[in-house]
């Protein structure tokens, strides 16, 4: 069976102007995961995100500290390296978590 490489700047360009999610590589201290939700306003080459109207959700996965409320942070650029996965927002996060903003 051969593994057929997909080129993802199809899928960004169908998302400019759309709702997305963006989780990152790094986890915030302590372990757990980071995610923004914004609107896609462009991308380069490199495949650098621009947001707009972003909230930060950060999930500690501790049961000793209180997991902090999402942040809105407004317009956004994130480096390509720091991204681990983009999707089409549907109003929940992977995990199936409700993300209000």
């Amino acid at each position: 069976m051969s593994v057929v490489p997909l080129n993802p700047r199809p899928m960004l360009n169908a998302l400019i102007g759309k709702e997305i999610i963006v989780r990152l590589k790094w986890t915030p201290s302590g372990g757990g995961t980071q995610e923004y939700k914004g609107i896609l306003i462009t991308t380069d080459p490199y495949m650098n995100l621009q947001l707009e109207k972003t909230t930060e959700y950060i999930d500690k996965n501790s049961s000793v500290e209180k997991n902090p409320e999402p942040q809105y942070l407004g317009s956004v650029l994130i480096r390509c390296n720091n991204v681990l996965w983009v999707s089409a927002s549907e109003g929940k996060t992977e995990n199936g978590d409700e993300m209000k903003s």
